[in-house]
Order: structure tokens, then C-alpha cells, then sequence
């Protein structure tokens, strides 16, 4: 091995030998540096994109070239270059563009020529669309977020600028990175993505090696992220565009022969998913010459402040153009913060007739090379395309030097140290409300690991209910990293009722482990438990013990149902990246009944009184000591998914197809003392589907019901998650306005139907006030069915995104026995508040 290794470094000693660079300065005719100007060598499409500074690096072998530079706004100049094994310098000034006003007749109505030109783009649109069939290409990507203003506090929190890797003015690079991907596409929608190198400053984590793909001839356009904006924004050259702009012709130019328009684009009302900026098209060909257009909040962009979009097309083959380099700029200004960013994509190396070995394209979307992070730095000083700026080699320079300190073994054992000195001493605040947590640091190879314990603060973990009374527990978590992807994680919980005078106390582990396979990993789970515990009725556990205690105080309304259980469970599970998930549980109960004991309220109320523990819509089932063993084994699969695969492991990133999810429950009899004899079954198929400017609609459809129901008690009932509570945080699972318990049943088969629509700002856009809150309209139904005299449905419309984070319903639901009842209900909904998940 090492002879290989010997004569491999000596071949690309020949091969650097070999290579000669020519570089540069990019410059107006004031000396001033173009930043991201075009450099490339003509007829092909290897080439480089200046830095901030203007300059450029571009690497070659002997031989005589044409070198191009173009930079929008600028003539566009070409340079014949003669290379022998030394480097050549070659700086490049650029005249501004000559810009005419083509003469033309002014139609009727005094219609900009521009409106002609862009509706000959349109009918042109779907051809480059689809002209390209198959393609490769290599991508350079760098990635930097830079922070330009730091707030003292955030929330009362005071920043430690430190921390951030920022000076003390609160200005610094907080993340920087670059990478080289190839990338494979074949129609329709076939995308492989190899990354060949990859560099974090600082770290050894994994940079954004994906390359942004913008494509301005997709009528709907999604520049980087769904989050900020699930609509997406309507190309200047969509089908429909000329319902959205105005434009207006602000000159043309004669490049390579050819004229180019440059096309001002403008937004015909604000509150519309729109670019604003500028659009170059060819005459004749109606093709994209170049971009440079921007977005912002007042065109319903997201989470950023701005962003603006830069880009280059140049001919690849006859006919056939290609983007050359694409530059995204960013700033984002929130809680004091001053963000910006700036992402490079330079293409490079197009081969439009590329042939595919079968199998070529799998469900592995981005692959990582298992050397990709161990390049050289030679390496990436001899390949980069744009240099790095001056700051850019100080932040790469310095956080390098401090990670490879930070590997030593002395340090890491000073940083140990560090850590477990951080920590502080115990405040009688924390056991009071805060919590405890301790942690335990040691040395895991060459990282440091860790083991976890952590004790809820006493009075967060107090809870009221007319059973128990005020219950004191201790609720404490413990996890320990076993190495080797293996962990063990174990909850304990103590817990007295103060009014019952009943002690309750359990334990639960669990032990989770990787296990390779031939094409995907797996990870098994192994969880075991027992004790006495509290339990609600409806597994699903439809209401938390905090909003419980809100209504019962307050209100007097006892909605929480309960029952106690001596308890002993085996499960097991696993988990395969490709989604697929299945598990097993059995499971022993010795149930208990509970009565109120307790009638305490914050507020007296003399004309009410609470209700029964046991479900008033149950009463004619009765509810005594019993014993039960339950079979459960659940299976759920997403096909489609695709991955990206790590070297040591993949990661699901989702699919296009919906979740399906089965379950099956058995109570076995005379087992273990077993009362309850019954098969039960549920199925289920969830998805989100996202119609860009129309909304994103998602459902869940559910059916199940028990093959038999020889022997059962409450908890064995098929239940759903009824509402009658201010608010609701499951929303494509619970109906809003049902109580808790109406709807349990045996039956041999029923039907349920969750559907909402998103409008995402449809409608709303249009609302003044609604517009500029950016509030977005939603709406939908739910259904459940048994039979004409079981059955429910309501339906629901209401205002999201509200802070970004809340949602409020106005609800109406029909029962088959009872009145109409309206309600409003307030929960989490928008672009970050759907994302929420609350345990």
C-alpha cells in the first residue's frame, strides 16, 4: 500500500508539473475590481468567477487560448493568450456598455418594445426548458456567512461574541465553505450529485455542497429553500408573466454578433411572489443572456430581508446554452443580527451528450467521496476556481489551526476539563424550577463524547388533576453514549397524589444501536419498562396535563380521564433509512379505577360541578380491576425516498409519495391473568402536496375497526382525539370541536378524514393590513364515519402564519345526535410555527 501511495503522489507531482495558471485582475476603467465577473476559455466552458477583490485564477496546460471576460453591464472582451509551463498574469479592463435604444414604432397605447421581446421569450420558454435531455457538469460552491452587527442581549440573554467566532465589533465570518460536485441529470427529473471535495473552515462537519439550481425558464421558481416562500416565484418569462410585470427596454448590445436587450423588470403590484431587477435577452433566439434579479419582503419573500440573484449564460454547444456561474447574495437583519450571505456556483466542464451505465440513477441523490474531506491544501489551491478573499484565507487559516489544536489529546483533555468546569455548581433555582443537568465528558477515540443526567425543576414538574389532587414528581433522564452509534437512554418518574394518597413510580429504557446492511443501515431499538403509573384512557393521551390543570382550576371542567396501572413492556423496533419502520410491543397491564377526590378550583362555581373520572359518553360500559396483554406490531413506509449518502451512513431526505402506516393490536386472554379478547387494526396514508402558487393541500385518510370484540375494556376501544380545549396542535389527527370520548367504539369498520388547505398567502396577498402581516387564509374539514347514526364532521377556516408562529380557526361541527357548536380554536401554524412539534 504504501508503493501505491508512493508512485500515486509522484503522478500528480507530474500532473501539478504539467499545469500553469493564468491570473489576474478584473477592473473597471477607475481601477475599480469587478466582483464575479465571468472568466472563461472560449469554446469550452472551463472557466472561473472573479472574487470580491476582482481577481481571478484560472488553470490550464501549455497551449495557446482565447480567454473571454464578461461581466454584466460591461463589454464583453476576448484576449488570445499563448501558455508555456510558466504562469501568466493577465489583467483585463472592461468598458461599460454602449447601451442603444433600438428604434422602434410605438404601437397604439405607447407599448414598450419590451412586451414583444418578452412575449417571444414566453413561446420560446418550454424549448430550453427541455432542450437538454441529458447533461454532467462539475460544480464549485462557496458558501459564506458573514455577520456584520451583533446585538448586546438577545431576550435578556447577553452574546458572547467570542462564541460566534466574531471580533468585537461584531463583525466576522461565521461560516465558510467550498466544495466540488459532479453533477449527472437525464430526463425526467433524474439528478445525481457526487461530491468530490468538501472543506468547512474550522470543522469537520459537512459544508452545502449542493448546487443551487435556479432555472428562470421554470414558470415557478424556488431559489433555496421552500421556507421562504412555499409558493415560489413567478419567472419574468412564465406563461402568465405578463399578468405579474411591466417591463421596459433599457437598451441593447451587440455581443459576439448578436444583440441583447436589457429588460427591465417590474413588478406590477407588491404582495405577489415577484422578482424585481433586471432580465437580458437575445434577439432572434429569445434566449437568457443573463440575470441579475432580486426579491424581498415586500414580494412575500421569507425569513431573509433580500435576495438577489446573479447570473451568466453562455454557449456550450451550438444552440445550446448553459449557466456559467450564478451568484446569490443575501442579508438578513432580525433581533439585532446583521447577516449576510453569498453563495457561488461556478459550472464548469458541460457534456450534453453524456451515456449512463444502468442503474446509474438510484435513490442515492448526493453522494459524499470517502476522501472528499481529506484534500490536501495544495489540492485546493490548485483546483479552486475563485480565490479566496484575503479574510476568507485568515478564517480558514486560524479555525483550521484552532480544530487541529483542539484533536490534540493534551487539549482535548483541557477542554474536558473546560467543560466540566462550565458547568457551575448546582442552584437551589435549578431544583426549584430550572432543572438540573449534569453531564459527565470523556474521550471517545478523538472526540469528546458525553453521558447525560438531567432532573426536571421540582415546581415545573407539579401537576393537578381531581384525582390525584397536586401531585409532586421527580422526573428524571439519564442517557449514556455507548459509542459506535449505540446509546442507552432510561426516564424514571416519581409521583404522589397529595387529595388519594397513592404512590407511583416507573422506569423506562431504552437501548438503540446501529446495524449495517448490504445497501442501507438500520438502527434497532430495544425498550423495556415497568412500574405503577397514571394513564389516560385514550393512549393518544388527546389532552396534556398543563391544559388540563388550566381548564379544571379555572373553569371547573375535568376533561382528563384516568386510570391506574401496575405495568411490564418488551419492545422492539427498527428503523432503516430507506423509511421504512417497523415495531412490536407486548405488553401487560393490571388496571385500577380511580375515583375524584378532589374538587379544589381557583374560582368557586356553585352552579357547576365536575364530571365522573370515567367518560360520561362510557357510562354504560363499566370500568373495574382487570387485567389485560397486548400484542402490538406497527409498520410504516414512504417509498421514493431518496438519500444522501455519507460515508459513514445515509440520511433520508423524503419523497414525493405519501407515508403509509398500519398497525395491529391483539389482546390475548388468560394470559398472565388476561381479561381481554379482541383483534384490532388501523390503516393509514399521509401526504403534502405542495401546488406552488396554489397553496399546499395535505390529508390524512385513516380506516380501521376490530375483526372481533369478544372481551375489552375502555383503554382497548378504538379512540380518537377530540378537542374541547381553546387550543389544538394536531391538527391532521384530531377533530377540533368533538369530545374526547363520544366517538369510541368497537365497530367492525369505520372511516376517518383529516384534509386542510394552505393557502400561503393566496387571497390573503390581496387583503390589505392581511398583506403586509403576511397572514395566509386556511381551511378544511374532518370527518368520521361509522354509520348514519355514528358520525361526525366539521369543517374549519382560519388566519396562519400570524408572528409566524400561530394560527387561529373559527370551527363549526356537526354531530349526528347533537346541535351544531361553533368555536374558535388558537394554535401553531405558519412558516415556522408548522414546524413546531410539541411533545
Amino acid at each position: 500500500m504504501r508503493i501505491i501511495s508512493v508512485i500515486t503522489l509522484f503522478l500528480l507531482i507530474g500532473n501539478v508539473s504539467q499545469a500553469s495558471t493564468i491570473h489576474g485582475k478584473i477592473t473597471d476603467e477607475q481601477n475599480n475590481p469587478l466582483a464575479f465577473a465571468t472568466v472563461y476559455l472560449k469554446g469550452t466552458t472551463n472557466g472561473t468567477t472573479t472574487n470580491m477583490s476582482g481577481e481571478y485564477v484560472l488553470d490550464v496546460s501549455p497551449g495557446s487560448y482565447t480567454i473571454v471576460c464578461q461581466y454584466m453591464g460591461y463589454q464583453k472582451q476576448e484576449k488570445a493568450i499563448t501558455v508555456v509551463n510558466n504562469d501568466l498574469e493577465l489583467n483585463i479592463v472592461l468598458k461599460p456598455l454602449s447601451m442603444q435604444i433600438k428604434e422602434v414604432v410605438i404601437k397604439s397605447g405607447g407599448e414598450d418594445p419590451a412586451y414583444e421581446i418578452i412575449r417571444q421569450a414566453i413561446k420560446k420558454r418550454e424549448f430550453y426548458l427541455n432542450q437538454v435531455n441529458a447533461y454532467t457538469c462539475e460544480s464549485y460552491i462557496k458558501n459564506q456567512l458573514k455577520l456584520k452587527g451583533v446585538p448586546r442581549k438577545v431576550f435578556g440573554q447577553k452574546i458572547d461574541k467570542g462564541d460566534l467566532g466574531v471580533d468585537s465589533s461584531g463583525k466576522g465570518i461565521v461560516f465558510l465553505s467550498e466544495s466540488v460536485t459532479q453533477v449527472a441529470y437525464q430526463e425526467p427529473n433524474k439528478l445525481k450529485l457526487e461530491v468530490i471535495s468538501d472543506r468547512v473552515s474550522g470543522g469537520d462537519g459537512y459544508g452545502i455542497s449542493f448546487p443551487m439550481f435556479i432555472n428562470f425558464y421554470e414558470a415557478n421558481v424556488q431559489p433555496l429553500s421552500s421556507q421562504l416562500n412555499p409558493r415560489g416565484f413567478i419567472s419574468p418569462i412564465a406563461n402568465n408573466a405578463l399578468f405579474y410585470y411591466k417591463y421596459r427596454l433599457e437598451g441593447t448590445f451587440i455581443e459576439d454578433g448578436k444583440t441583447v436587450n436589457k429588460i427591465l423588470v417590474i413588478p406590477r403590484r407588491k404582495f405577489e411572489p415577484l422578482f424585481s431587477g433586471y432580465i437580458f435577452i437575445t434577439d432572434d433566439d429569445w434566449r437568457i443572456h443573463s440575470t441579475d434579479l432580486m426579491l424581498t419582503k415586500d414580494y412575500q419573500l421569507e425569513l431573509i430581508d433580500s435576495l438577489e440573484i446573479k447570473q451568466t449564460h453562455i454557449p456550450v454547444e451550438a444552440g445550446t446554452w448553459r449557466i456559467k456561474d450564478q451568484v446569490l447574495t443575501f442579508t438578513l437583519h432580525q433581533f439585532g443580527f446583521n447577516l449576510g450571505g453569498t453563495f457561488v456556483n461556478v459550472y464548469s466542464k458541460y457534456n450534453l451528450h453524456p451515456t449512463f451505465k444502468k442503474g446509474y440513477f438510484n435513490q442515492t441523490l448526493m453522494k459524499y467521496d470517502s476522501a472528499s474531506q481529506k484534500r490536501s491544501m495544495a489540492y485546493w489551491d490548485t483546483i479552486r476556481p475563485v480565490p479566496l478573499e484575503k479574510e476568507e484565507v485568515e478564517d480558514f487559516r486560524k479555525k483550521d489551526s484552532i480544530s487541529r489544536a483542539m484533536k490534540d489529546s493534551a487539549n482535548l483533555r483541557k477542554n474536558i476539563d473546560s467543560l466540566k468546569a462550565k458547568q457551575g455548581h448546582v442552584k437551589f433555582t435549578d431544583i426549584i424550577w430550572g432543572g438540573v443537568t449534569r453531564r459527565h465528558y470523556f474521550m471517545d477515540d478523538t472526540v469528546v463524547a458525553q453521558h447525560t443526567f438531567n432532573i426536571k425543576g421540582l415546581a415545573k414538574s407539579l401537576q393537578y388533576n381531581t384525582v390525584e389532587g397536586i401531585v409532586p414528581r421527580i422526573v428524571s433522564n439519564m442517557s449514556f453514549n455507548l459509542g459506535k452509534g449505540r446509546s442507552l437512554v432510561s426516564q424514571t418518574e416519581l409521583r404522589y397524589g397529595i387529595s388519594n394518597q397513592h404512590f407511583n413510580g416507573n422506569a423506562y429504557f431504552a437501548y438503540s444501536g446501529l446495524k449495517p446492511g448490504r445497501n442501507t443501515n438500520a438502527r434497532n431499538t430495544w425498550s423495556f419498562g415497568g412500574g405503577k403509573r397514571v394513564s389516560q384512557f385514550n393512549k393518544a393521551n388527546p389532552i396534556d396535563p398543563l391544559t388540563n390543570e388550566f381548564y379544571t382550576l379555572l373553569f371547573k371542567d375535568n376533561y382528563m380521564k384516568l386510570y391506574e396501572n401496575w405495568f411490564g413492556f418488551l419492545g422492539f423496533q427498527r428503523a432503516w433509512t430507506s423509511s421504512l419502520r417497523l415495531s412490536s410491543t407486548l405488553l401487560y397491564e393490571d388496571r385500577l379505577p380511580l375515583q375524584n377526590t378532589t374538587d379544589f378550583v381557583i374560582f368557586k362555581n356553585d352552579k357547576k360541578s365536575f364530571t365522573p373520572n370515567h367518560p360520561e359518553d362510557l357510562a354504560d360500559i363499566p370500568f373495574e380491576r382487570s387485567q389485560a396483554v397486548i400484542f402490538n406490531v406497527n409498520a410504516s413506509y414512504q417509498p421514493g425516498q431518496r438519500f444522501i449518502e455519507f460515508p459513514t451512513g445515509k440520511v433520508p431526505l423524503g419523497s414525493k409519495y405519501p407515508t403509509f402506516s398500519v398497525s395491529y393490536s391483539k389482546g390475548i386472554k388468560d394470559v398472565l391473568g388476561s381479561d381481554v379478547d379482541y383483534d384490532k387494526w388501523n390503516f393509514s396514508v399521509t401526504d403534502n402536496l405542495n401546488f406552488k402558487l396554489f397553496g399546499m393541500f395535505k390529508y390524512r385518510v385513516t380506516t380501521g375497526g376490530f375483526f372481533n370484540d369478544n372481551a375489552y375494556t375502555i383503554p382497548d376501544m378504538q379512540h380518537f382525539n377530540g378537542n374541547q380545549t381553546f387550543y389544538n396542535i394536531n391538527y391532521l389527527n384530531s377533530f377540533q370541536l368533538a369530545p374526547y370520548y363520544k366517538y369510541s367504539n368497537t365497530a367492525s369498520l369505520y372511516g376517518m378524514l383529516n384534509v386542510e388547505h394552505h393557502f400561503n398567502g393566496l387571497l390573503t396577498n390581496k387583503i390589505p393590513l392581511f398583506n403586509r402581516l403576511k397572514w395566509n387564509l386556511v381551511a378544511g374539514s374532518n370527518i368520521f364515519y361509522v354509520n348514519k347514526d355514528n358520525q361526525y364532521y366539521e369543517v374549519f377556516a382560519g388566519l396562519e402564519n400570524i408572528l409566524k408562529i400561530f394560527r387561529v380557526d373559527v370551527v363549526a361541527g356537526y354531530q349526528s345526535d347533537s346541535p351544531t357548536r361553533v368555536g374558535v380554536r388558537v394554535g401553531l401554524g405558519g412558516l415556522l410555527g408548522g414546524n413546531i412539534q410539541v411533545r
